[in-house]
């Protein structure tokens, strides 16, 4: 009612993703624009100090030619991230990566699953044999057990020997 975006859609989830992936890829350009202005004054603070004959007895000698080409190294393997890898490893290629996963760890899971039911199986399968066995072995003590007479229950059964 007093709302000034009264008028606005809802951003549906694929136009968001859009959205939040063209604001990734500026600040990513805009980092690397940052990274080249700060790599054009360090050059020249770099030039400037090597005219000015700074640090010449405990650096050697053409050290500023040599701290550019490391800033220069590091600048490329920046522009190759944000230009190179980025097109080739976007949204797309994460999702697929992690559908790839997602699947291998499904069919791991299954045959974890597969191998507990087995092991299980065998348990029960065991236990049952040890039961049946047990019940047998009763059977047999119980009818080789001496009678007790059943209108006395003290009386102890007759000595063997």
């Amino acid at each position: 009612m007093f709302s000034k975006n009264k008028n606005k859609e809802r951003i549906d989830s694929e136009s968001r993703e859009q959205y939040d992936y063209a604001r990734r890829r500026i600040a990513q350009k805009k980092k690397l624009m940052r990274h080249f202005v700060a790599f054009l004054a360090g050059s020249v603070l770099i030039i400037v100090l090597n005219i000015l004959n700074v640090g010449k007895d405990i650096l050697p000698n053409d050290w500023w030619i040599f701290a550019i080409l490391i800033w220069v190294f590091i600048f490329l393997i920046h522009l190759f991230n944000v230009f190179i890898t980025n097109k080739f490893m976007d949204k797309e290629w994460e999702d697929k990566q992690l559908e790839k996963l997602k699947a291998k760890q499904e069919v791991r899971v299954a045959e974890l699953k597969k191998q507990a039911m087995q092991e299980v199986t065998v348990r029960e399968n065991k236990i049952a044999k040890e039961q049946d066995a047990l019940k047998e072995m009763t059977r047999d003590t119980k009818s080789e057990l001496p009678r007790v007479k059943k209108n006395n229950p003290n009386q102890l059964p007759p000595e063997q020997g």
